[in-house]
């Protein structure tokens, strides 16, 4: 099927010589390049919102597909629209539907569905195809549009267009195509449109929805962004910058009602994929004991971290979502590669916060180890780090523990409360306090 431009004359010129004039002007050719997992990038008329668009697509190394994520305006179709093949013609030529990697996201949510009618008359992503065609010509896209609901279905999205390029071994960029505030003062939309930024900058989806509710920030990009940070987790994203932003007013000269535009790109990491032997051991572990019911003996040739004695903690990542993780904080074996296999399989299979880990489940798990210190006893929580530290709380023979740098506990006093929630101590109880340090293995 080929999808016929609906926004050209409008949104951007029907012009070819027009609109390369303009990508000329919004494009640094020579800006400085990063590879990144994805992109948010704002979908307004080119005179208002193009410079910031142009910006942030001049700082990414491009690839062969672009999956772009934007948010329904029209109501049509599907509510979870995946265009599945075909091709999208605008001014510029022609470009192709990567319809293998349509179908394999399609095949891994249960909520997407592959429909044409809500990509007619649809603006978000039609006016991002002219600057991926000026850049590259040969481009391939997924186009996929998204109606208004909670986040936990943008997430499984998300987790399904991960899986989807991880299975295919596509290079592909996730492009979130939406706009910030809108029909607000110019000042009142900066500001709003600066904490919603702050999360994203953080990583931190689940924020960016509280302040998206709480704040009543009117940005269409929503749910495109939590899409995409929820992928963006899954392929290896190492920060956030954000590149451009500006209003409408900066355009019309009228600041009393504008509608807000941010470009911001989602860095990949740098970080060599092979998986440590140590985080291999219990990826090994795991797999043996869940396919055959038997434990696995340690390696032949043991690395030298292997080699100690140490506590040990196994932690499994189901698509981003914790799994099982259970750990020693005293070695309970006779080295630390022994330790891993016990530890892995308690995890997978002896969690009481999860149900066991089931063979069909194995291809999306992702495995980290921590290696701890021998703990310190200390006087006060004035010699703990919450990003540098783990805790332990011991009252008598009552204990509980908590891993250092972990997502949403930033003081010590968290640390310190959580532990005596786990070891069932009492908020007034007296309590000895110990600190350990952990290598992450992963």
């Amino acid at each position: 099927m080929k999808r016929y431009p609906s926004a050209a004359g409008y949104f951007y010129p029907a012009s070819p010589a027009e609109i390369k004039s303009m990508m000329a002007r919004f494009i640094d050719k020579d800006a400085p390049k990063e590879e990144v997992v994805g992109l948010l990038m704002p979908h307004a008329g080119y005179q208002y919102s193009g410079a910031v668009a142009g910006a942030t697509l001049s700082r990414i190394k491009f690839k062969d597909t672009f999956i772009i994520i934007g948010p329904t305006h029209s109501g049509l179709g599907k509510p979870f629209s995946v265009m599945p093949e075909g091709t999208w013609e605008t001014p510029l030529g022609e470009v192709e539907v990567d319809a293998e990697l349509a179908g394999k996201i399609i095949s891994l949510s249960k909520y997407a569905e592959a429909d044409y009618r809500a990509h007619e008359d649809e603006h978000a992503i039609e006016v991002q195809v002219p600057f991926l065609q000026y850049i590259k010509p040969d481009v391939r896209i997924v186009p996929i549009i998204l109606a208004g609901v909670s986040d936990n279905v943008y997430k499984e999205i998300g987790h399904a267009i991960a899986r989807a390029i991880k299975e295919l071994k596509r290079e592909a960029v996730i492009l979130a195509s939406g706009d910030m505030t809108h029909h607000e003062p110019h000042e009142t939309a900066k500001r709003k449109d600066m904490a919603a930024v702050e999360a994203m900058l953080e990583l931190d989806e689940d924020e960016l929805t509280r302040r998206y509710n709480g704040m009543h920030i009117t940005m269409c990009a929503h749910g495109p962004v939590v899409t995409l940070m929820a992928a963006a987790k899954e392929l290896g994203v190492a920060g956030a910058e954000l590149i451009k932003y500006q209003t409408s007013g900066e355009t019309t000269g009228d600041y009393d009602a504008v509608v807000g535009y941010a470009g911001v790109i989602f860095k990949k990491s740098t970080r060599k994929s092979a998986m440590h032997p140590i985080a291999a051991l219990a990826k090994e572990t795991v797999e043996t004991y869940v396919k055959t019911g038997k434990v696995p003996a340690p390696p032949e040739d043991l690395t030298p971290e292997m080699k100690a004695k140490a506590g040990v903690f196994v932690s499994i990542h189901k698509l981003g979502d914790l799994r099982g993780c259970i750990g020693t904080f005293e070695p309970q074996q006779e080295n630390v590669a022994e330790e891993i296999i016990a530890n892995a399989v308690n995890s997978a299979t002896r969690d009481p916060r999860f149900s066991p880990v089931e063979e069909s489940e194995l291809k999306d798990l992702d495995y980290s180890v921590d290696v701890l210190t021998t703990p310190e006893p200390v006087d006060d929580e004035s010699k703990l780090d919450a990003k540098k530290y783990g805790v332990i709380v011991e009252a008598g023979w009552r204990k509980g523990l908590l891993l250092p740098d972990l997502e949403g506990v930033n003081t010590p006093a968290e640390q310190i409360d959580i532990c005596r929630q786990k070891g069932g101590i009492g908020p007034d109880e007296t309590v000895q306090l110990y600190r350990f340090e952990v290598k992450r293995y992963k």
